[in-house]
């Protein structure tokens, strides 16, 4: 749809209030923000998350949400910021919007949207207009030298490398490297001309404010080209010197790192510099090391970290602070809903989680509560997979999740073909865990991360039962991810352009490489179902909202029994009947 027709669609359905909208120092009130219950919209939320990737640009989520029914009133974006290493989106560089998500024609037609800050402000605006909460991306993590990592080195974990040997990883290292950083600027001067450069380190980083700091490393917000230039600069000079920041892990024991070895594990970039990946020495089933990232240093590390431990009864209290002070800012500015954690799995205490859990347990749950007192509805959807104890976190993934205030959770039903006993037996836990912990698990029908030609195989039949399921399942969360309603049968790999996952990361070759913008679906036969279940679904989505249910035939906790079938608790006016099994009916 042309955007002068759509504009005039939200123009005629919305009236003046449209107008306000366009203004991007005008806030639209959420939707939530009349409601009572505080936090507990989310635990029966429809979420459909979207990689902006792949509609372009933030103006093209409206034409898109247009598409969506009633019941699926919750949109997720994958991280905003701009990204670094391989342009992944899960490693920022900075606290900047991406510019790549400017929409030019939009500034054509309307002049004042002329910054990629003000494209989203007034997108998030029109979507509460439309009636959506809209959430962000809260990442523990940031890309390896990212401006965070520059400007606050005592943030982050270092370490010191030589081709194959980690020399030192002392937990002071971070004094060296500030050092480092700080002889840059006085032999450089100020990315910004005219601004004096202190005598000590000190002032730099400990009495001048952030904002001041990044000017003079990088240079002004809008100089893309000069900020990165003097970043790579910075680069060149602690690689030099062998300084790295410490990887970020997933996985018990999450900590001791060694140089992986393997020919795999050797990257040259476009500057000719070598880099080696790493490993944990002593892996377990889950255990992972991710060069490109690395992660807040919450804690204070035991005997100078020679062992990889860390003390856990000694948090850095500013680093903290400096976390939640920066995401409780882009809330206020942009008007998020809610927050998606990232890596909300990660539990690194090999004791468990504690039996009384302080406001320095978990990053994600402390980012929550920062913002709750001004956002009384702010929610945290975590990304946890609802993984044994003990495999991708230690301890019960599910005693972690309340310990972190988590309303809602991922889950992994996503990861399993709908037709087999394995899924059946999972969705009837997820609805044990639904009556009997504080968070909801979703029923979730693909994310980002699942659609990818390795798992082609759980989207070649079941789509329109996970699709039903979603909708009229009105007591448990759902969540899509954008592209599965057109999805097409993949028997064998489609070039990687037709799958979302690929998008968030920006190579242009290599088995994650794209060439082009990515390519939806042309899978008719199963649009035309879903399309079936939306126009259903709206005309009596009025009548079942958030309704709670009533079980006429209950999941089978053995998964032998495939159909289960509900009504609504309270005046139930609709019987609602599935069947799981995708190889034959049942009566």
């Amino acid at each position: 749809m042309p955007d002068a027709d759509i504009m005039q669609h939200l123009l005629d359905t919305w009236g003046e209030t449209f107008y306000q909208a366009l203004d991007p120092n005008f806030s639209i009130a959420s939707p939530l923000s009349t409601r009572k219950d505080g936090v507990a919209w989310l635990k029966r939320a429809n979420t459909v998350g979207v990689n902006i990737r792949t509609i372009g640009t933030f103006w093209r989520l409206i034409p898109y949400c247009m598409t969506l029914p009633k019941a699926q009133n919750t949109i997720h974006i994958l991280p905003i910021w701009e990204p670094g290493v391989v342009a992944s989106l899960y490693g920022p560089s900075s606290w900047n919007i991406n510019p790549e998500f400017f929409d030019f024609a939009l500034q054509s037609a309307i002049p004042h949207l002329d910054t990629v800050e003000k494209q989203l402000k007034v997108v998030i605006n029109i979507l509460h207009l439309m009636g959506f909460s809209v959430g962000m991306d809260v990442v523990p993590h940031t890309d390896r030298y990212s401006e965070m990592v520059l400007a606050n080195p005592s943030f982050f974990e270092w370490l010191q490398r030589r081709d194959m040997e980690i020399l030192r990883h002392n937990s002071e290292l971070w004094r060296e490297v500030r050092q480092c950083i700080f002889e840059y600027v006085q032999a450089r001067g100020s990315a910004v001309p005219d601004t004096p450069i202190p005598e000590q380190p000190e002032t730099l980083y400990e009495t001048w404010p952030e904002s001041t700091r990044l000017r003079v490393l990088f240079g002004e917000k809008y100089d893309y080209e000069g900020r990165l230039n003097r970043r790579k600069e910075l680069v060149e000079l602690l690689y030099q010197m062998g300084f790295e920041t410490t990887p970020a892990t997933m996985g018990p024991p999450y900590r001791g790192l060694e140089v992986d070895p393997s020919p795999q594990a050797l990257t040259v970039d476009e500057e000719g510099r070598v880099w080696r990946d790493y490993r944990i020495a002593n892996p377990q089933k889950f255990s992972r090391a991710f060069g490109p990232l690395t992660r807040y240093r919450l804690y204070e590390s035991l005997n100078d970290n020679s062992h990889w431990q860390l003390d856990f009864s000694r948090p850095i209290a500013p680093v903290w602070q400096y976390v939640c002070d920066n995401y409780r800012r882009i809330q206020a500015e942009f008007g998020f809903d809610f927050m998606r954690g990232d890596m909300s799995h990660v539990q690194m205490r090999p004791d468990g989680v504690p039996a009384q859990p302080d406001g320095f347990y978990d990053l994600l749950g402390a980012v929550k509560q920062s913002v709750l007192p001004e956002k009384p509805w702010f929610g945290y959807f975590a990304e946890s997979f609802l993984a044994p104890p003990d495999e991708m976190a230690y301890g019960d993934e599910c005693d972690h999740l309340e310990a972190s205030l988590a309303d809602s959770t991922l889950g992994d039903l996503q990861s399993e073909p709908v037709g087999t006993e394995k899924f059946a037996r999972d969705f009837a836990q997820y609805r044990h865990w639904l009556d009997t912990r504080k968070f909801a698990p979703n029923f979730t029908i693909m994310t980002a991360d699942k659609d990818d030609p390795r798992f082609d195989s759980f989207y070649l039949t079941g789509n329109e039962i996970r699709y039903f399921i979603a909708l009229f399942l009105t007591d448990m969360p759902s969540y899509m991810g954008l592209g599965f309603e057109s999805r097409d049968p993949h028997p064998t790999p489609a070039p990687n352009e037709h799958y979302t996952k690929l998008y968030v990361f920006q190579l242009s070759d290599g088995p994650k490489g794209t060439r082009g913008p990515y390519q939806w679906g042309n899978n008719v036969e199963l649009y035309e179902r879903l399309v079936r279940q939306k126009l259903f679904s709206n005309t009596i989505h009025d009548q079942i909202a958030e309704a709670d249910i009533q079980w006429l035939l209950p999941p089978d906790p053995t998964g032998e029994r495939r159909i289960f079938a509900w009504t609504q608790a309270r005046n139930p006016q609709y019987i609602f009947a599935a069947n799981l099994d995708t190889e034959k009916a049942h009566h």
